[in-house]
């Protein structure tokens, strides 16, 4: 199953138009929010964009709780920098999915103290956990690295195997952030 098939791909004249503009969406969508969150990723590992840079990111992450920080600190700035650019580019597309999804998990976990709609709550990583849950079921377009390429995976079945994958990377660190 390609991820053409996700959005039944005919090529009849009545529905290319429809389809092009479903394919400019999701590349829109990719690009803005991929480089955004891969953007996310270099603050913590470079100190790009006026970010912390990888030592305090990793000190930062100690604060949370997180222990090591330097391990879980460079695994968050790592997920999101390398996620967000496998979702821009529309590669590998069910594992940047899975990379967000499962960063976007822990997020949510992080801040869900904070409560919803507060401005320190959760709803900015709920946000980013639906746009790459969508991106993982509807695939990335036929304006991407995958487009027809033999790697190429998506529809249902990959996008539950994403997000499976997700929900089990996320229960795993937050696993191990309680025992380490």
């Amino acid at each position: 199953m390609t991820s053409d098939s996700t959005l039944d791909r005919t090529d009849t004249s009545t529905s290319r138009g429809g389809l092009l503009s479903a394919d400019i969406g999701l590349l829109i969508l990719r690009l803005v929010f991929g480089l955004l969150f891969a953007a996310h990723g270099t603050q913590k590992l470079f100190g790009w964009f006026d970010g912390p840079g990888l030592t305090a990111n990793n000190a930062g992450f100690e604060q949370m709780g997180f222990n090591p920080g330097d391990f879980f600190g460079t695994l968050a700035g790592l997920s999101e920098f390398v996620g967000g650019l496998l979702l821009a580019l529309g590669a590998l597309s069910p594992l940047g999915a899975a990379v967000v999804l499962g960063t976007t998990i822990v997020i949510i976990n992080t801040t869900f103290s904070g409560g919803l709609l507060t401005g320190q709550g959760y709803e900015t990583g709920l946000l980013f956990a639906a746009v790459a849950a969508a991106l993982a079921f509807t695939g990335p377009g036929r304006f991407s690295v995958d487009h027809h390429r033999p790697w190429a995976r998506g529809g249902l079945i990959w996008a539950i195997v994403a997000i499976v994958v997700a929900v089990v990377a996320a229960a795993l660190t937050l696993l191990f952030k309680a025992v380490l």
